[in-house]
């Protein structure tokens, strides 16, 4: 018959108790990390899309106001009298 020596085991149980409460403490740490993560890049890319978006449409607007004085340039006439 095997021996047990119950103080050491209580001892062991206790302390594999703490330890699996301890590491259920840092999953649920890192799920929350993770989701919170999650929500910023999400957030992040929503802002990179407009400002993308904006940053076309200011060189839209670049590009027609360079054209409009192109025009106007070659309507200029070559000597001023």
């Amino acid at each position: 018959m095997l021996a047990v020596d119950f103080p050491c085991f209580y001892l062991y149980i206790a302390t594999m108790d703490a330890e699996l409460t301890a590491l259920d403490q840092k999953i649920a740490q890192l799920v929350e990390l993770c989701q919170r993560l999650r929500a910023q890049n999400s957030e992040l890319r929503q802002k990179v899309a407009a400002l993308e978006d904006e940053n076309k449409r200011l060189r839209d607007r670049m590009a027609k106001a360079r054209a409009r004085l192109e025009a106007l340039v070659e309507r200029l006439p070559e000597e001023i009298p």
